[in-house]
């Protein structure tokens, strides 16, 4: 029986995506994303930022670079996956990071088709989420 290994991340991407491929040739996308939590401590708002590293395989991997740029919002379902290895000097080292299985592109603020940044006074145009 296989023990629950289950995240669910909704957050900002922290840059551009950078997209790769295995010597086999399989895509492999890998991004950052900050993920914001608010709290109160002594009746004032404070807020804690968490950074995750995401990878993607295949078609996922793909879809995420050709769509993902800095600042836009993912939702990502995934599984966390532990990296080991030994230095040249033989010190181990582990790094935790997210395998994503689903990835969900969160509304794109759109500007007029001027270009121009719309007054804050007008509603932005929104794209809607886009689910892989």
């Amino acid at each position: 029986m296989n023990n629950l290994n289950s995240i669910l991340l909704e957050g900002n991407l922290v840059r551009d995506p950078d997209l790769k491929a295995t010597p086999s040739g399989t895509p492999v996308c890998t991004f950052s994303v900050a993920s914001n939590r608010w709290y109160k401590q002594n009746d004032q708002l404070e807020k804690e930022v968490s950074f995750f590293d995401v990878e993607a395989w295949s078609k996922l991997a793909q879809t995420c670079g050709d769509t993902l740029k800095k600042g836009r919002g993912v939702r990502v379902v995934g599984r966390l996956k532990q990296d080991r290895w030994n230095d040249g000097e033989g010190k181990s080292h582990n790094k935790v990071k997210i395998v994503a299985e689903h990835v969900e592109f969160k509304p794109q603020m759109k500007d007029d088709a001027s270009g121009e940044r719309p007054p804050s006074s007008r509603a932005r145009k929104e794209e809607p989420a886009e689910v892989f």
